[in-house]
């Protein structure tokens, strides 16, 4: 059979399930099936096409209703978006409220199953090898070898892909805007800034960063606070940027990197201030109790700690839900949020007193639209680097987290806490200090 016919009998059944599907979208779109044949809804210009490029991915939307499989298909190119990605990025909203009769729903399943299949022969798979391997093996408890290979599996992807949307200093967590208008490089300079004031740094102190990253805070703060800083990373490719960043700036006297798990770093009572930014998210609930306690272990009796980490609204990590199973599966394997009540909870727990809260999430909303526009720009160059596949991942998972954090259900929040004793707070009465 030819299959320009066939692909036209194909389209012509699957069009009156489009027209029932969105229907009643209340944005403005468009779907375009695998035979060119084009269906608008809504009002005014559509904001995005949704492009069927064969009709597997579309059987499956219909026989499954499962909009893993939908981003899936998407990694694998078989569905595209043109247009505005984020106006795309709501349909979640409006699938997940469709309502059907027995009658549309058994009409869905007879059009599905005649629909035909794609010739294309990874076309039914699910989540790409390249990408489940790592995470099929990471299903036990967050032991020390596990969580070395899920940092890899994160980080390690490749430094010159990162270095292409990440500011000038490689500053992999949300950023500070002092003002909207800031450019990133800006705001992560801002951020680095206003981490160091809230720990009140002073010259000869010794800092620890738990989760270093690229090096970017313990540079900052042995440059512009003169405290002797190192750092501990399980990414081999951030630990060998570090140290090349160090010696560059020479430093080697004032700053320096491990490559170690945090619960593997020696002493107690060692340092006078603790940092971790953007790790807290793979340490584990469960684990809570055994980071909370490394830290109290390792800080001076009135030192300060500050801890900043994603949270989200709801207590406990659910596994199967459509955002947690996509990030656990492509991004994060060992990623786990709580709300942020229950991480003072266990600080609490280990003895630790909270002596402030800093709530920043408008602030990650802008720096993911920063980064998704930064990688947007540098499409070219980043696939350079990374398969196509892997680019539309983290395009997907920037996008899809920026709209996370504008409406609400994940946060980012700054927590100071000090050794709990007796007397008074190492911290001065009021705030000015922070905004001089």
């Amino acid at each position: 059979m030819d299959l320009s016919l066939a692909d036209n009998a194909s389209a012509r059944r699957a069009e009156r399930v489009v027209e029932r599907v969105f229907r009643d979208y209340s944005g403005s779109m468009a779907v375009r099936l695998w035979d060119g044949r084009t269906l608008a809804f809504g009002r005014g210009a559509p904001e995005f096409t949704l492009v069927f490029r064969d009709p597997r991915p579309f059987r499956e939307l219909i026989l499954y209703r499962d909009l893993l499989r939908l981003a899936e298909a998407y990694f694998r190119g078989k569905i595209g978006i043109e247009g505005d990605f984020y106006a795309a990025l709501r349909l979640k909203d409006h699938l997940r409220s469709l309502r059907l009769s027995v009658t549309e729903k058994a009409g869905f399943l007879f059009r599905a199953l005649t629909l035909g299949d794609s010739s294309d022969a990874d076309a039914g798979a699910t989540a790409p090898g390249w990408r489940t391997s790592l995470f099929a093996r990471l299903t036990g408890a967050h032991s020390k070898a596990r969580d070395r290979q899920a940092v890899a599996f994160h980080y390690d992807v490749s430094d010159d892909f990162y270095r292409l949307w990440l500011d000038e200093q490689m500053v992999y967590s949300c950023a500070y805007f002092e003002d909207a208008a800031d450019s990133l490089d800006q705001a992560q300079r801002n951020k680095l800034d206003h981490i160091c004031r809230k720990l009140r740094l002073k010259p000869g102190e010794r800092l620890l960063d738990i989760g270093c990253g690229w090096g970017a805070l313990i540079r900052w703060a042995a440059r512009h606070y003169g405290v002797q800083a190192h750092g501990v990373t399980l990414s081999r490719n951030q630990y060998e940027h570090c140290r090349r960043q160090i010696a560059a700036e020479g430093l080697q006297s004032r700053v320096s990197v491990e490559l170690k798990d945090y619960r593997d770093v020696e002493g107690a009572g060692v340092y006078d201030k603790i940092v971790s930014v953007g790790m807290f998210e793979h340490v584990g609930i469960k684990n809570f109790p055994v980071y909370f306690g490394t830290v109290q272990r390792l800080l001076k009796s009135g030192g300060l700690f500050l801890n900043h980490g994603i949270t989200q609204e709801t207590e406990g990590w659910n596994k199967k839900s459509l955002s947690t199973a996509f990030i656990n599966r492509y991004v994060f394997p060992d990623g786990e949020l709580d709300t942020v009540s229950n991480a003072q909870r266990a600080m609490e727990r280990c003895a630790f007193e909270i002596l402030d809260v800093e709530a920043l999430r408008p602030h990650y909303a802008m720096t993911l639209r920063h980064w998704v526009q930064r990688l947007e720009n540098r499409r070219q160059e980043a696939l350079q680097h990374v398969s196509a596949p892997t680019y539309r991942i983290w395009h997907f998972y920037m996008a899809a987290c920026a709209q996370l954090f504008e409406e609400g259900g994940t946060g980012v929040y700054q927590i100071l806490a000090a050794r709990r004793t007796k007397g008074s707070n190492p911290v001065p009465l009021t705030r000015r200090d922070l905004y001089r």
